[in-house]
């Protein structure tokens, strides 16, 4: 059994009387990393690459440690071919280069071979998709989007948030944004499905380990979320699932730093069935698993920090819309067409608050044209 499955890598730190983790540094002897091309001493640049991540990072950490590391590329050139500024990863931290044969060796993303537009290159007037269906995850999208503000610094992640950026192109307010993805880009459209991660046409690329010290230290203004699984007190679980572990990822970085947090994702996860485009809802089929319920199995977000720290979260469905307050959760907005017994709250396994001023959502966002969508400034409500 490898050695780092049996040893425990974080510790509880108490300082000035606060507890903190500790993570144990990673004594990596391998680093396999990527760039585009190489020179004869071993220097990477990344042009062709839609991220930096954390490539120079671990390449000092294993050259430090006095391991290999490996750089797979595109292409080999001469030495002084390359503009020094455009360097990634100097030739002192790279042991060997492996020189990929064929383009789908060095995909790009995992769905995408190349896409230049990953990389800025291109026209971006000429890369207008069509509009995606009115499905759960783009109704939710439009929801969240009433939410933005204009010039707000953002985090989407995967899942119905990733939707979002698409609403935002429909509606021609993208430029009134500054999306970021935590693997580094800044600006542009955030790409969705497997390519999740890469962004068309950002403005800057930074680092990962870079972009997390800018999370940390509380740079997002509004962060949209997936709800995987949430309970009466507002917790938030999207890392285990009975034996299945999927990690909490940057979640936990996102929500507890940013300064407002929306968490999107369908009311109960199965094969939900729905239909909409004029103005209401109709829940054909209900999917299977209750997605509400009341205890999760880990908590990845935690709502009573959340509390502490007065940040406003919303919880974003297809169907209704709740916030978090000192006694849980209170719905404050359902879906047209919605009986609030059957598809709301007989689909929970709480009974949630429900405010005083309980009201439909916009009806803008269940009629299947762009909704007109207009951002507020930080002190308004977008209209």
């Amino acid at each position: 059994m490898n050695k780092s499955t049996t040893q425990d890598r974080v510790s509880v730190l108490e300082i000035k009387g606060k507890e903190y983790l500790f993570y144990d540094r990673l004594d990596a002897n391998v680093a396999l990393l990527r760039g585009t091309t190489a020179d004869e001493s071993g220097n990477i640049t990344m042009e062709d690459e839609c991220l930096f991540c954390e490539n120079l990072a671990a390449a000092q950490l294993v050259t430090n440690m006095g391991g290999t590391v490996i750089v797979q590329v595109k292409r080999m050139v001469k030495n002084g071919e390359l503009d020094p500024q455009q360097v990634r990863i100097p030739g002192i931290f790279v042991n060997a280069v492996v020189i990929a044969e064929t383009e789908e060796d060095h995909m790009q993303t995992f769905a995408e071979v190349m896409n230049h537009e990953y990389c800025g290159r291109g026209q971006q007037q000429q890369t207008k998709k069509t509009s995606r269906v009115l499905d759960a995850k783009k109704i939710i999208a439009r929801r969240a989007a009433l939410e933005l503000t204009q010039g707000a610094v953002l985090n989407y992640g995967i899942g119905a948030p990733e939707v979002i950026a698409e609403v935002t192109d429909e509606e021609g307010v993208t430029e009134l944004v500054k999306a970021t993805v935590e693997p580094g880009a800044i600006g542009g459209t955030p790409a969705g499905g497997l390519s999740f991660g890469a962004t068309a046409f950002p403005e800057a690329i930074i680092t990962q380990d870079q972009m997390f010290d800018f999370y940390d230290g509380g740079g997002i203004d509004q962060a949209f979320l997936g709800l995987a699984e949430c309970d009466q007190k507002g917790d938030l679980n999207v890392s285990k699932f009975g034996p299945k572990i999927a990690g909490c990822g940057g979640f936990i970085n996102i929500t507890q730093n940013a300064k407002q947090v929306f968490f999107c994702g369908t009311f109960t996860a199965g094969k939900l069935q729905i239909s909409s485009g004029d103005g209401q809802l109709t829940i054909i089929e209900d999917g299977h698993i209750r997605k509400f319920i009341n205890q999760v199995q880990q908590i990845t977000f935690s709502s009573d920090t959340a509390r502490a720290n007065h940040k406003p979260v919303l919880y974003i469905t297809e169907r209704a819309v709740f916030r978090l307050v000192d006694a849980g959760l209170e719905l404050i907005e359902i879906a047209p067409g919605i009986d609030l017994a059957r598809d709301v709250l007989d689909q929970m396994e709480f009974m949630p608050l429900i405010s005083d001023q309980l009201k439909m959502m916009d009806e803008r966002i269940f009629i299947d044209k762009p909704m007109g969508l207009t951002l507020a400034h930080s002190t308004e409500r977008a209209a």
